[in-house]
């Protein structure tokens, strides 16, 4: 039982590991702790299309809120 819970969780981190691999030769600037959080919201039935564009308007108001405090200062 241990011997196919230890099979399973390697596989997993390979998986994790090819998946933050791709990511960074995409540039999708996602650190494995947000690519994780995106593969289980996907795995839990969430489009990726809209999660893809729900990550780039949130960087959007991230962006505009930094460039925001930068000129107030």
């Amino acid at each position: 039982m241990a011997s196919a819970a230890n099979t399973n969780l390697n596989a997993v981190r390979e998986t994790m590991d090819v998946l933050l691999e791709i990511s960074r030769l995409l540039n999708t600037g996602l650190d494995i702790e947000s690519l994780s959080i995106c593969v289980r919201l996907c795995e839990q039935g969430i489009n990726p299309e809209a999660l893809s564009a729900v990550i780039k308007e949130l960087r959007k108001a991230s962006e505009t809120l930094k460039a925001s405090e930068n000129c107030a200062n």
